[in-house]
Formats: C-alpha cells, sequence, structure tokens
C-alpha cells in the first residue's frame, strides 16, 4: 500500500521529470485547475489551524474556566468537513489519495497503463454518484431548512455544500486526468514518478546519498529519477 506521493512532488527541495506542456483547451483547463487546487489546499491548512484552535479553546473554557461549550465541537467538524473535501481534487492533482499497488509489480508496462486508466475512470464514476447525492441532500437541507440537532443548531447546507463542491472538483480533476492519459499517455495524467511508501522523508534523509533511496516500481515500465539539488 502506498499514499501516492513520490519524492518529486511531495519533497520541496527535489525536483522530477519535467511535467509535459499540455496544448489547447486541454492545457488552460490543466492550469486553472493546478491554480486553483493550490488556493484551495492554502485554504484548506488555514481551516485545520483554526479547527486546532477552536479545539483548544473548547479544553480551556470546559476544563478551566468551567463554562459550557455549545459550538466549538461542531465549528471544528465543519472545519475539517471543508479542508477533507474541498483539498481533495488537490490530492488527486498529486496523486496522494491511498492506493494499494499490490499488482504494480506483478503486471507488465503495457497493463499496469490500462490498470491506471480504468481505475481513474472507476473513481470518477464513483465520485459522481457521492457528487450527485451530495447535491441532493444539499437542496433538502435547503429547502427544508434543517439544522444541527446540537444547542448551537447551525445549518445542515453548510457542510453538505462543502461535500457537494468538493466532489465536484474531484469529479473536474478526474476528467482532467483521464483526458490526459488518453491523449498523451498515463505520464501526462500524474503518473511520472516511481511511488515509494516513505514518501519525501526517507530522500529528505539522503540528501547525500540520492542514489541509494529507495525507489518502488514504475507502472510505465521507465525509471524517472528524480533530481535533489543541495
Amino acid at each position: 500500500m502506498s499514499h501516492g506521493f513520490d519524492a518529486a512532488t511531495a519533497a520541496p527541495d527535489a525536483r522530477g521529470a519535467e511535467e509535459p506542456r499540455l496544448p489547447g483547451l486541454l492545457g488552460a483547463f490543466d492550469r486553472g485547475m493546478r491554480l486553483l487546487n493550490k488556493v484551495i489546499l492554502a485554504v484548506g491548512g488555514l481551516c485545520l489551524v483554526a479547527a486546532c484552535l477552536v479545539l483548544t479553546h473548547s479544553v480551556v473554557v470546559r476544563y478551566l474556566l468551567k463554562e459550557p461549550t455549545e459550538w466549538q465541537d461542531e465549528m471544528a467538524v465543519y472545519l475539517i468537513i471543508g479542508a477533507t473535501f474541498l483539498s481533495a481534487a488537490g490530492v488527486q492533482a498529486k496523486r496522494g489519495h491511498v492506493a494499494i499497488e499490490a499488482l504494480t509489480g506483478l503486471l507488465p508496462p503495457a497493463a499496469n497503463r490500462v490498470r491506471l486508466l480504468l481505475a481513474d475512470i472507476v473513481s470518477l464514476a464513483f465520485c459522481l454518484f457521492f457528487a450527485w447525492k451530495s447535491w441532493s441532500l444539499d437542496h433538502e437541507a435547503w429547502v427544508d431548512g434543517q439544522v444541527s440537532q446540537s444547542t448551537w443548531g447551525p445549518p445542515l447546507w453548510i457542510p453538505y455544500t462543502l461535500m457537494s463542491v468538493g466532489m465536484s472538483l474531484l469529479c473536474l480533476q478526474f476528467v482532467l486526468q483521464i483526458a490526459e492519459a488518453l491523449a498523451y499517455g498515463p505520464r501526462a495524467a500524474g503518473w511520472a514518478q516511481p511511488k515509494i511508501g516513505l514518501g519525501a522523508d526517507v530522500n529528505r534523509d539522503m540528501h547525500g546519498a540520492a542514489e541509494v533511496a529507495p525507489r518502488g516500481p514504475d507502472p510505465m515500465g521507465q525509471t524517472v529519477s528524480a533530481k535533489v539539488e543541495r
């Protein structure tokens, strides 16, 4: 099993193979998604920090000041939901979602190319259903005025909207990567580097001996080495 990040994409001081430049409308779509994902990932990080601060405030108020808390727990949950779902497309763009790669070393490169494309198509089908269901729940919560059952009682359309938007962006990311794979091959769709289980943490400890850094199997049958600059 691998979390999907490789040395080139996860390590800030490692440079991987140059990514192919996509022409035309597909390239414009790709650049737009990259910019949007970059902004959302930054906002998602701020949401996680805010959730930590809210929970810390809850602990201090509840146990030190002996005051009841009403909004802190749900606020933290809403922030975490937003950070998780809205960041899903950005994580997918880096191929960072958890993946089981037991078949990678058993199948020939040609079969792996087909397998990777089919995995994206199946994932897109699941995410389309998830997005459709999320928008349905969002509409129902908005029309019926549904609120949480807590004493704070925030409207439920807020988390449903975050889920719906996040899953819709993830679907767009899958569509983009499938189109790139069909038009230019799997490497253009983000499968450009061998995956390693420990990610950048291993390579960061091996700056003086990058040649011995562990590398996993390359599903395309070609090895792309990350150049580490000091």
